[in-house]
């Protein structure tokens, strides 16, 4: 499971503009990386693209952090190989 924290990682990075090793797994994303809404479904969609997976938008607002993201991805990656 660490491979899908790396990922994860990385997918926002791109999508932010910094490198992976800038974003700490416990920062907040609106309020210490700058992530806008635009930004927040750029990364739910490439999450879903990569995985294959589908988050419904009202999660959206639960994108928080590195941490909490990566948290829930995993939920729906469950839910698909369930």
């Amino acid at each position: 499971m660490q491979e899908i924290d790396t990922e994860i990682k990385d997918l926002i990075a791109k999508v932010i503009e910094k490198e992976p090793d800038e974003i700490d797994p416990n920062a907040r994303f609106a309020e210490d990386l700058g992530v806008d809404s635009m930004m927040a479904l750029e990364i739910l969609a490439a999450i879903e693209k990569k995985y294959k997976i589908t988050i419904p938008e009202e999660k959206l607002m639960q994108f928080t952090t590195l941490n909490e993201t990566v948290k829930i991805a995993k939920e729906f990656l469950d839910k698909k190989d369930a």
